[in-house]
């Protein structure tokens, strides 16, 4: 018989995860100053949006040329999936008012996967609490380091930077392609927008590539339940 998982395993566990992410900030805020967005900028992203896919989909769209309306909606399209988490850490978390409100701006991958599946309702509140301040704190303080070293750094494509901000988005995004029907969808979104590129302004591709993620996905790549395994 497996025994119960204490409570400071979890707030370990939970720190672990925290400064391996927060950490990544770094690199977000290097790749941001040096693809022309200012430090405030950098900072702001990671402060009001605090999603890190998302902000690298944003920088992407940015770094290539696209309006910034084009990343922004981008990241929203990506950042539909925190929806979902919401509606599935609600039952855990039971929070009202203001906290609820407070808790909606930490709800990302990594505190839903620290909360979800655990036996005590205390312990998924650990978890996510643990998990979103430590990677919050860590993330806004790394993107502003990241953002003061990529002003030194200067044009991103003389050290092919440029490319990297794409191999950054694609190293947090792997993880989260945790079955074959979500590869399969990551798959079909790329070839949409790869055979965009020569046919529409820059941004363009990622948006509708970005639609049909989200529209083939709610329709036919099953969602787990709060619980399941």
């Amino acid at each position: 018989m497996t025994e119960p998982v204490s409570d400071r395993e979890v707030v370990l566990d939970s720190l672990g995860v925290g400064i391996g992410v927060g950490l990544y900030g770094v690199t977000f805020g290097a790749l941001a100053t040096s693809s022309g967005l200012s430090v405030a900028q950098a900072c702001a992203l990671s402060l009001l949006a605090f999603t890190g896919a998302s902000q690298f989909a944003f920088l992407g769209v940015v770094a290539a040329g696209g309006a910034p309306a084009a990343g922004a909606l981008t990241a929203v399209l990506l950042g539909v999936r925190n929806t979902f988490y919401g509606i599935t850490l609600a039952p855990f978390l039971r929070l009202r008012g203001v906290r609820r409100l407070a808790a909606a701006h930490f709800v990302i991958d990594e505190t839903t996967a620290m909360s979800i599946g655990r036996e005590q309702p205390h312990q998924a509140r650990l978890g996510f609490w643990w998990t979103g301040i430590t990677i919050f704190l860590l993330w806004n303080l790394t993107t502003l380091i990241g953002g003061v070293a990529g002003e030194q750094i200067g044009d991103p494509r003389a050290i092919g930077l440029d490319a990297a901000v794409a191999a950054a988005f694609l190293g947090l995004l792997w993880p989260r392609l945790d079955s074959m029907p979500a590869r399969l969808l990551a798959l079909l979104a790329a070839a949409v927008a790869a055979g965009l590129v020569p046919f529409t302004p820059a941004g363009a591709p990622i948006i509708v590539g970005g639609l049909v993620a989200v529209l083939v996905g709610l329709r036919f790549v099953p969602h787990r339940e709060a619980g399941d395994d």
